[in-house]
This record gives C-alpha cells, sequence and structure tokens, in this order.
C-alpha cells in the first residue's frame, strides 16, 4: 500500500524541487519550524580534573522547561582558544541519560550506559578521546533528554526509557499543533548550545559531529548554523524513498519533520551546507539503513559538492550502526585538518 501511496502523492506534488543550497537551508529552516533560542544565565555548576583533562559542568536556559546541563571538557594545560566542537549524544531510545552516553563526568558511567557505549561506540566516551586530542568539546543534553527530559512519573532508567518511547510521538503532535516540530525544538537548543561555545574566549573556530540521533543533529547544525566550521555525521544518512517498505519505522521522529520531503531529500538538507566541510560516516551493515539508501545519499551529496569535491569526504566503514574508535579516529583527524588554523 505505501508502494502505491508514494506513486499517488508523486503524481499529484511531483518530485522535490531540487533547490540551491542557501534556498534549501532557508526553506527548510521556516518547514522544520526551527526555534530561534539562546543559552541564557550560564552558571558552572562545578569544576573538575581527571589527569590531563580539566572539565565543567555548565546550565543554562532556553526559555522553557528545566535547565540544560552539560559538560565541557579540555586539556588540562592547555594555552590559548582551542578548537571546539559540539558533541551531539544519540537517541538509542535512552533518553534517561543524554550527554552522559558520550562524555564522562565527575562520575562513572551507570551500567546502562556503559553497556550502551559498548554496543555502540567502541566502549569509550568519545568527547574525552576528543578533548585528549587537544580540543574543547562541549556535550549537552537536549529537549526530552536527560536533564531535559519530561517528567514521566517514572524514576527508574528502564522504565523511564520504555516511558519515554511509547510519549516520543506525544512530543512530536504537540510541537506541530505549536507550529514547529520535534526537529525543530532539538535543531533550536543545539543552535543556542553552539552559538554559547563560539562565545567563550578560550574557544576558536567550532564543529560538531554525532553518531545516529546525534548525527541527524550535527546534520541539521551544519545546514543551518552558517558558522559551523566542519560537520561529521556518522551512521546517519540514507535517502527517504530507498527506506519505504522496512525502514522508516525504525526511527524517531526527528527524522521526519513535516514539509520536508516537499523541499528535498533528507542528503539534499545534509550537504545543503556545501562548499563547507562536510565528512559522512556510513555503516555499510547498517541494520537501520538501506546500502541503496547510503548509496543514493552518496551520490546526491557528491553532486551537490561537484564544485568543491575535496570539502566532502565519504566513510564506507563495514560496520554495523555504530561509530567504533576506529570511525572516531579518521574523524578526530579529519575535524583537526580544518579546525585548526
Amino acid at each position: 500500500m505505501f508502494a502505491e501511496l508514494a506513486g499517488v502523492t508523486a503524481a499529484q506534488f511531483g518530485a522535490a524541487p531540487a533547490l540551491p543550497g542557501p534556498e534549501l537551508r532557508s526553506a527548510a529552516r521556516t518547514a522544520i519550524g526551527v526555534l530561534d533560542l539562546s543559552a541564557r544565565d550560564v552558571r558552572v555548576e562545578r569544576s573538575w580534573t581527571d589527569g590531563d583533562l580539566a572539565g565543567e559542568e555548565l546550565s543554562w536556559s532556553v526559555g522553557f522547561g528545566p535547565r540544560t546541563r552539560a559538560y565541557l571538557l579540555r586539556p588540562r594545560d592547555a594555552d590559548g582558544p582551542l578548537p571546539g566542537v559540539v558533541a551531539l549524544h544519540c537517541h538509542a531510545g535512552m533518553k534517561w541519560a543524554g550527554k552522559e552516553k558520550i562524555a564522562d563526568g565527575p562520575e562513572p558511567p551507570s551500567p546502562e550506559v556503559r553497556d550502551l557505549r559498548e554496543r555502540i561506540y567502541g566502549g569509550r566516551a568519545f568527547v574525552n578521546a576528543l578533548a585528549r586530542r587537544g580540543f574543547a568539546v562541549l556535550a549537552h543534553d537536549v529537549f526530552v533528554w536527560g536533564s531535559r527530559r519530561f517528567p514521566l512519573g517514572v524514576d527508574e532508567p528502564a522504565a523511564y526509557d520504555a516511558a519515554a518511547r511509547d510519549h516520543e510521538h506525544v512530543v512530536a503532535k504537540h510541537c506541530a499543533v505549536l507550529g514547529t516540530s520535534f526537529a525543530g525544538v532539538v535543531a533550536g537548543e543545539d543552535l543556542a548550545a553552539a552559538a554559547y561555545l563560539r562565545s567563550r574566549p578560550d574557544v576558536g573556530p567550532v564543529g560538531c559531529a554525532g553518531l545516529s540521533g546525534g548525527g541527524l543533529r550535527a546534520a541539521l547544525l551544519g545546514a543551518f548554523d552558517p558558522e559551523m566550521r566542519a560537520v561529521v555525521v556518522a551512521a546517519m544518512v540514507s535517502s527517504y524513498r530507498d527506506m519505504l517498505g522496512g525502514h522508516v519505522e525504525k526511527h524517531t521522529w526527528m527524522l521526519y519533520p513535516p514539509g520536508l520531503p516537499r523541499l528535498g531529500d533528507w542528503p539534499d538538507l545534509v550537504a545543503a551546507r556545501a562548499p563547507e566541510p562536510l565528512m559522512v560516516q556510513y555503516a555499510m551493515r547498517d541494520e537501520l539503513f538501506p546500502e541503496a539508501g547510503m548509496r543514493r545519499a552518496h551520490a546526491v551529496i557528491g553532486e551537490r559538492y561537484r564544485e568543491a569535491p575535496g570539502a566532502y569526504e565519504a566513510v564506507f566503514a563495514e560496520v554495523p550502526h555504530s561509530f567504533d574508535v576506529p570511525m572516531q579516529e579518521h574523524a578526530f583527524d579529519w575535524l583537526a585538518a580544518r579546525l585548526r588554523d
């Protein structure tokens, strides 16, 4: 039935127009309903050191809901402004935790977080590893995760995550009624975090990176933040059309903001930042995306970068859905080359 519906919609609406990058970014920002937010009343809640790293736990308000909590990690003895990276935590069906999935703070990770890292992050907190490479790395909770989660009346992580899974469609519907979208709220909060990181005198050029739902967030930041210098999207790019009939239902509502498919395919938006630097890492044994969709996405992005081919790097990793240590190290090297003047 969905294949037949696709034919009917194509006949009525035609193919999505191939808008130039700047026009697509503007039209998509409006369609998605990206909120104009800022990090207000930033506070340093506590500081710590961990061997060669220095950490700060920050908090700020975006104007609604509980205060955002974030970790900022950097080399302990660093001098001068450092290249900055906004590290974006994944979805992973785990909303009890946010930034802790990718960053170690003063406390050790919970058993649930440790298990998640073993499955998809090569067993490590990639934020800490990246900070040790000479970066100032910001990892923040975002709308519905961690410190920004909803009060669902459940205080145990696994039970909360189950309740939050069933609550996501309610979040998406309320966002739509309010004139925005789940993706639009998350993108607004990420834009605010990136602006804060750039505002610090100890931070220079800023890029971003994330896996899966964090990769989705990185792609949106790359599309909507003109000052984002380099973007890494890991295991989160496929054409929409190839996901029909078996893959659409596997993903968060964030991947399907109303109106976006009328403007272009998902890889069109990912590549709308051309000619600015973009790395896409494709997990070729990814159970969440079809290989045909990843191959088509690569072709779409390559065409948008046709006049700046060196600015787009595609990585085809023979791994399941993950951002393992070799993928991380490749991304770290790439970010270093583009963020260090």
